[in-house]
């Protein structure tokens, strides 16, 4: 029989191939991986992707704002659970019980000694509290979103994290100071607000470079940097550098440049003036 449901040489029939044609093109008429790095074609980095996701002996958690992926295409938590094969990624605006069958054991389970750590600016310093505790704990807390986003996620969570669990930071946070663009870094991709933000790929990669045991951890770390890297070039080859912008005056300083500046335009006028009256006398 024949028509358009007759199933080609390949074991694929019209309607198959067409369903799977659309399904590699987003809504804005872009192809797209999506069998592999899930990113447009035109920026693949399938070639930079673990061939396999990378077992590790820590449990990686990640809460991420609903919004954060819908509305940021730089957001590098897509890659990350592609990479890692114990990420968990969970939407929402904070952790509590109902949220991870095993943040629940953690927390019913509490003892006087952490059982996670937790990622947040402001915390104990992870390398310190990694040579000051004996063994690290084997669960990973991370908030994916704007900044604004996970500081929120985090102060929410902390009732119930900070049963089991200890804040921990990766050091160099500085609120004073001005963080690095996409052009200054190689593992920036937007530009950070302040010195020590980093990515939630970055983050989690500095992370288990110290908690994962028998040196392992360096090994994760530079392959999730490789994929970093691989995003942040695409990245800066569609980007061109734009000149800083000029801090805007206020209407008082500007009043007062006008004013300054017809003051010293009547005194020269004045000066012309009496320069003349001389000449004629």
């Amino acid at each position: 029989m024949g028509g358009s449901d007759e199933v080609d040489g390949g074991g694929r029939n019209d309607a198959e191939e067409g369903a799977a044609a659309a399904a590699r093109v987003e809504e804005g008429g872009r192809e797209m991986c999506w069998d592999g790095c899930g990113r447009p074609v035109s920026v693949c980095v399938c070639a930079h992707l673990p061939a396999q996701p990378i077992p590790t002996s820590t449990t990686i958690i990640v809460l991420h704002h609903p919004h954060a992926l819908r509305r940021n295409p730089l957001s590098t938590l897509p890659l990350l659970s592609r990479s890692l094969l114990r990420c968990h990624t969970l939407p929402g605006r904070r952790l509590r019980l109902g949220s991870h069958f095993l943040l629940d054991s953690l927390y019913r389970n509490a003892t006087d000694r952490p059982s996670a750590v937790f990622l947040f600016p402001g915390g104990r310093d992870l390398s310190l509290f990694a040579t000051e505790s004996g063994p690290l704990p084997s669960a990973l807390v991370v908030f994916d979103g704007t900044w604004r986003q996970a500081k929120e996620m985090a102060a929410a969570s902390a009732p119930f994290l900070e049963r089991f669990a200890v804040r921990v930071s990766l050091g160099g946070y500085d609120p004073g100071v001005e963080g690095p663009s996409t052009f200054e870094s190689e593992l920036v991709l937007r530009k950070e607000p302040f010195q020590g933000c980093v990515s939630t790929m970055e983050a989690v990669a500095r992370a288990l470079r110290v908690m994962e045991p028998s040196g392992k951890g360096a090994e994760v770390e530079g392959a999730l940097l490789l994929l970093l890297r691989a995003m942040v070039g695409f990245q800066a080859r569609h980007l061109h550098p734009t000149k800083p912008r000029t801090k805007l005056k206020k209407k008082k300083e500007i009043m007062a440049e006008m004013v300054a500046a017809g003051k010293t335009n009547e005194k020269k006028g004045a000066a012309e003036e009496q320069n003349l009256q001389l000449l004629c006398s």
